[in-house]
């Protein structure tokens, strides 16, 4: 049966005020969205998922395995790794995981692992994610948040990217918290200012979605699509540490983690997404990456980001 779409304006509404971000939005535009990728679509590919062991890296990994993936698992802690590598194949007979150590935090470890790399890959999903409640430092210097989600996922980039196959897909995991917050160009470290580790990590996502956008430039020349989303409000075990109260008020409506990762399983794998790159998705929509001008980042903000994340990670 052909989906009927969503209205276009109960579907801004939706995201407006926030319900489409609820297990609820899920819901509503679960008979609209674009089709599944067809079975088996995956077969024969690999497909990196860094945070994997939990979460909506542990749900993309276990979807991606049921399309026939070779997914590889980079996770920090090998036994916890190993442990949901077994638990997924119980789930997904066949499935084909691969667990890799990997702390995307640190620079060194990045490079390491990028260095002892072999073969073409199809997929590459920067998903892993902290929130530390103070501000922390890694090893090298940097502001935890940065390193994980920005520093380390440009330079697993930077240096796969010569295993890249044509087609292939850069996936980044966003929030929909990176609408409260413009591009602190000026400030990636968070020295300035009081603290604060939502506000940090929005500030970080925010980052995330320019610096796909420049990614997407970057790669158009090797056929490689690059994207970011955001997932929704998911009952991950990150909301469970990090924000225990919002967990509290909103568990009813909170996604599956399932429900979370399904638009990264399909901008994996789907062909609708190779008709675009350098977008912005969620419920396997394009989504605007701004609501309000105050936010919106300027030329010379995005070149700045580049440079820094070229420096930082040098």
């Amino acid at each position: 049966m052909r989906s009927i779409p969503l209205p276009s304006l109960l579907d801004t509404a939706l995201d407006r005020t926030l319900i489409g971000y609820s297990n609820l939005g899920y819901r509503a535009r679960r008979s609209s969205r674009p089709a599944d990728a067809p079975p088996g679509v995956l077969e024969g590919k690999v497909a990196l998922v860094t945070g994997a062991k939990a979460g909506l890296g542990r749900a993309t990994a276990a979807g991606l395995a049921q399309l026939g993936a070779t997914v590889r698992m980079a996770v920090r802690g090998r036994e916890d790794g190993e442990r949901v590598a077994a638990e997924i194949t119980a789930e997904v007979p066949g499935a084909e995981l691969v667990v890799d150590e990997l702390d995307v935090s640190s620079l060194a470890d990045v490079r390491a692992y990028a260095a002892a790399f072999e073969g073409p890959l199809h997929a590459l999903v920067h998903n892993a994610g902290v929130m530390p409640p103070q501000r922390e430092v890694t090893g090298e210097g940097h502001e935890r948040m940065l390193a994980t989600h920005v520093l380390g996922p440009h330079l697993l980039t930077s240096l796969l990217r010569g295993r890249l196959e044509p087609g292939a897909r850069v996936i980044w995991v966003s929030s929909g918290g990176m609408y409260g917050q413009r591009l602190h160009a000026d400030d990636l470290e968070y020295e300035h200012g009081e603290y604060k580790p939502t506000t940090g990590y929005a500030r970080t996502k925010r980052a995330q979605v320019v610096l796909s956008e420049l990614w997407a430039d970057e790669l158009r020349e090797d056929a490689v699509v690059v994207h970011a989303m955001h997932p929704g409000w998911a009952d991950t075990p990150g909301i469970a540490t990090s924000l225990p109260g919002f967990r509290r008020l909103t568990r009813p409506i909170l996604r599956t983690n399932e429900q979370g990762a399904d638009t990264v399983v399909w901008l994996a794998a789907a062909d609708a997404p190779l008709r675009s790159t350098g977008r912005f998705w969620h419920d396997r929509r394009e989504r605007p990456t701004h609501y309000t001008g105050r936010t919106k980042e300027g030329e010379a903000d995005r070149r700045a980001l580049w440079e820094a994340c070229e420096r930082l990670t040098a």
